[in-house]
């Protein structure tokens, strides 16, 4: 009996080269879509008059975005090198354009975040704090615009690469990442504020965590074979731990988050520690299917092969279109009384040609 095949590649190489990415790469992702999440709710809160969740959102916003910069320049080596990303823009690069768009959402934040800092101090700055209330509102609400291209852009980041399991989930993976940074933010919310004001989190969360659960299983289904990635070793574990946090905290959300501030609490933390195990997992299951050849080569070669059937159901129809036309001919000749395959007559063009020599004179 013939053994299976086993898939390996030249000098034990990789056919894909993992990532040189440590951990901070996942706590970037995680910290980014919590900041954005938390700038949306702050400014909803702004503007809807409920100042706790206001200044938890923005403070949240404020923190988070500063470790996820961190967590970058620290996976980048030096500060110059995220600097010197800035000295061009390239819109066909998702590390480019992510860099412009934290250029954009780090200002509005970091104002709205320092008002809030400004007010919880003992005293007054004077002009400082009067120009950082002034400027709070404008600054939170343009946090808040750009703050859905924060926490969807990781997902492009991770996609546009060569990398099986990644790759494969280009379609789905950004409304992944967006549903479970709207889980979080909303997780956020709910172990900061109180119950009377914290209604736009709970929305928030729920609405995060059930996208989450349904994107994600959709996002399995159309990965193909890379998908055993997710399932499999470390990158499995934290992705069932995701999926069980999240759902524990939506179902403690509905049941208990208008009713009791520890289950809020708890819930909300449920909440964020799921959608941290979504990034790390889905982070590990992209490192694991570059180790793999069989998730580059099976793929490859299905592509291939169904290339190949198609190119060949393209010239059987066209061979059976020439066969039909060519029937179509023989069958008219037969009609016409000359051989099969003869040229058809054709209509007589007459001509007044029957000038007279008084008529040319």
């Amino acid at each position: 009996m013939v053994p299976d095949a086993e898939f390996t590649s030249y000098y034990g190489r990789n056919v894909v080269k993992p990532a040189p990415w440590a951990h901070d790469i996942p706590a970037y992702l995680f910290l980014g879509g919590l900041a954005a999440g938390s700038s949306l709710l702050g400014a909803g809160a702004d503007l809807s008059g409920r100042p706790v969740l206001r200044r938890a959102g923005r403070l949240g916003a404020l923190g988070a975005i500063s470790l996820s910069m961190v967590a970058l320049v620290h996976d980048l080596g030096r500060p110059s090198r995220f600097l010197n990303m800035l000295r061009v823009i390239k819109p066909t690069s998702p590390m480019s354009v992510g860099t412009w768009i934290l250029t954009a959402y780090g200002p509005g934040a970091g104002v709205a975040g320092a008002a809030e800092l400004a007010r919880l101090m003992p005293f007054r700055l004077g002009v400082i704090s009067r120009l950082l209330d002034f400027a709070a509102r404008p600054g939170g609400l343009a946090a808040a615009a750009v703050a859905p291209a924060v926490a969807s852009y990781t997902a492009v980041l991770l996609t546009d690469t060569a990398t099986p399991a990644w790759h494969d989930a280009h379609r789905e993976l950004p409304f992944v990442f967006v549903s479970s940074a709207a889980a979080a933010s909303g997780g956020f919310g709910m172990l900061t504020a109180p119950l009377a004001e914290a209604g736009p989190a709970r929305r928030m969360a729920v609405v995060g965590a059930l996208a989450e659960l349904v994107v994600e299983h959709r996002m399995e289904q159309s990965m193909g074979l890379s998908a055993e990635a997710l399932h499999e070793g470390k990158p499995g574990k934290l992705m069932q731990a995701s999926k069980v946090l999240t759902a524990a905290g939506a179902l403690g959300t509905v049941l208990l988050g208008g009713r009791s501030r520890t289950g809020a609490a708890l819930s909300g933390a449920a909440l964020m520690a799921g959608s941290a195990c979504t990034r790390f997992g889905v982070f590990e299951a992209g490192l694991e299917s570059a180790k793999d050849p069989r998730y580059t080569v099976v793929p490859q070669r299905e592509r291939l092969n169904r290339r190949r059937a198609a190119a060949a159901a393209d010239t059987a129809s066209a061979g059976s279109a020439a066969a039909a036309s060519a029937s179509q001919a023989n069958s008219a000749s037969a009609a016409s009384g000359g051989p099969p395959g003869s040229p058809q007559p054709t209509a007589a063009v007459h001509t007044n040609v029957g000038h007279t020599n008084e008529e040319i004179r």
